[in-house]
């Protein structure tokens, strides 16, 4: 498996959008499915996010400060989905908002991901080697063993007040 840096946001990526997909093409009335959807999209957001805020951004920050004002505005953008998250975790899946609030989600963070991939990776791909971004990669591998699942981890709280306080 690689761990170049990129390679890897990518795949976490795709599973994020193909559970998206799903939670799409679950029926107005499943909402165990939907329930059940949602729970692996908080799972998945929290994680990721942890990385790229954690070993990610802060290393490409200091690596290529010429990127500072696309990093900040990641910073907000997933400052956004972790309060969206955190509403969602309070809600049952039955709730009269609970798709309208996952849907809003959905949009929010495919439109991250597209702003990632189209523009600030291959920002970053140009400007560190391929050993600079394995060893992210290595870095961030070894932040998501120890990254909260839940967005009521401490260490995912902390993430959230930063964005609110920094």
């Amino acid at each position: 498996m690689s761990t170049d840096a990129i390679v890897l946001l990518k795949n976490d990526h795709k599973e994020i959008l193909s559970t998206f997909k799903a939670f799409e093409k679950a029926g107005d009335a499943a909402h165990v499915e939907k329930g059940r959807l949602v729970t692996k999209i908080i799972e998945l957001l929290t994680v990721h996010t942890y990385i790229e805020n954690e070993v990610m951004y802060p290393r490409v920050r200091e690596l290529l400060p010429d990127l500072e004002d696309d990093i900040l505005e990641s910073y907000e953008e997933h400052h956004v989905a972790d309060v969206l998250v955190t509403e969602l975790v309070a809600m049952k899946p039955d709730a009269e908002r609970f798709t309208a609030k996952t849907t809003v989600l959905i949009e929010n963070v495919r439109h991250h991901i597209e702003e990632e991939e189209q523009e600030w990776f291959p920002q970053v791909r140009e400007g560190l080697g391929r050993k600079q971004l394995q060893e992210l990669g290595a870095e961030m591998l070894a932040a998501k063993e120890k990254a909260p699942r839940t967005p009521a981890a401490p260490s995912a709280l902390k993430k959230t007040i930063d964005a609110v306080v920094r």
